[in-house]
């Protein structure tokens, strides 16, 4: 659905972004498990594979099916901020559920951030947009870059 209004205030303001508000302490493991549950849901992402036919089960190979679906909801100013949001957080859990010792942190903002082994934390929000709009990185590439070092 296309609202020029919209589609102009999102040319002066950047895409929309995504907030998470987190409870607990750091020893709140259920509440850490249950962060990455909702994080994980990405309802617009997974809307659009399964009509692509492509199973998102949250592993290296769903990125690289994600990377080569044919990017029609850019063409949707509502629903692309949507689609990378949800985007960056697949990213995100894929690589919270692979890779040993990361998992989710959320920021003073309340943007979900994956945090490393190493302490470095990645904004997948913001690379979920990106591939969103331009198609690059690609998730499946940047996946690659995380889990390296």
């Amino acid at each position: 659905m296309g609202i020029p209004f919209l589609g102009n205030w999102r040319k002066k303001h950047g895409p929309a972004s995504g907030v998470a508000v987190f409870s607990g302490d750091d020893g709140d493991h259920e509440g850490h498990e249950e962060i990455g549950r909702l994080l994980a849901e990405c309802e617009v992402l997974r809307s659009q594979a399964d009509d692509a036919g492509v199973e998102l089960d949250d592993t290296v190979a769903s990125l690289e099916a994600l990377d080569q679906l044919v990017p029609r909801w850019r063409d949707d100013d509502e629903m692309l901020p949507w689609l990378g949001n949800d985007a960056g957080l697949y990213l995100g859990t894929v690589i919270v559920r692979t890779l040993p010792g990361t998992g989710w942190a959320i920021l003073a903002s309340g943007r979900p951030v994956v945090r490393l082994a190493t302490g470095r934390e990645i904004d997948v929000v913001a690379n979920g947009h990106e591939w969103a709009a331009n198609g690059a990185p690609q998730l499946s590439q940047l996946y690659a870059e995380v889990a390296e070092g």
